[in-house]
């Protein structure tokens, strides 16, 4: 999805006269279908317009108006674009309370391919998606965790919980009703709705389960 702009920077080689090219005539728009088709992002260097991109994709991981995705800040080899923005947000932002430090947790700065494939395939290595049912966040996965690593997830990340505890649980009758992903085993819980950088944490824990799936 490009951006109609008067003299910068179009569409890379790769997509440029491909069929499924969109062009944008405003940002938000642009913005808005980039986050709603897409379950992993890869962001390189680039200009204001990379940052406001990039920021506002953070922006709505930290606050839960985006669903949980993995977020790469990929570099060129040895470069220290991302590094420097990296330590930008510790610097001045964590150590003044402005985010919270496990919100870095939403992404991850690297200058390595086979790192960013590993960060995007490993996310959905167990985890497959999420939904609410009213105040309820039902995770769903591929493989479900035994009694014990239940008991670990609830010791390490219980306190994401409103009330009660992380659970195993069968479909919801809401999601029996829509026929969503009743196949798949899940967990359930009253999640605060704060903290979403320990949430992707709590994903990661569950990625950790089982083993990597082949990426289809």
């Amino acid at each position: 999805m490009s951006i109609r702009l008067p003299f910068e920077q179009g569409a890379n080689p790769i997509i440029a006269h491909d069929e499924k090219l969109v062009s944008m005539k405003y940002f938000f728009t642009r913005k808005l279908m980039l986050l709603k088709e897409s379950t992993a992002f890869v962001c390189l260097p680039g200009g204001f317009g990379t940052l406001d991109e990039t920021f506002e994709l953070l922006t709505l991981s930290q606050t839960g108006k985006q669903e949980p995705v993995p977020i790469v800040l990929l570099d060129v080899p040895g470069g220290t674009y991302w590094q420097s923005a990296a330590r930008f947000i510790d610097d001045e932002l964590v150590t003044r309370g402005l985010v919270d430090p496990t919100d870095l947790a939403l992404f991850r700065v690297t200058d390595n391919v086979e790192d960013t494939v590993a960060e995007i395939t490993g996310f959905y290595a167990n985890y497959d998606s999420m939904r609410y049912v009213g105040d309820i966040l039902v995770l769903r996965l591929h493989t479900a965790p035994t009694d014990g690593q239940v008991d670990d997830l609830n010791a390490r990340f219980g306190h994401l919980c409103a009330s009660g505890r992380i659970e195993r649980t069968t479909p919801l009758a809401e999601e029996v009703a829509d026929t969503d992903e009743l196949e798949l085993p899940r967990v359930r819980l009253h999640f605060a709705k704060r903290y979403y950088g320990q949430l992707r944490s709590l994903i990661d824990a569950l990625n950790a389960l089982a083993p990597a799936r082949t990426p289809v």
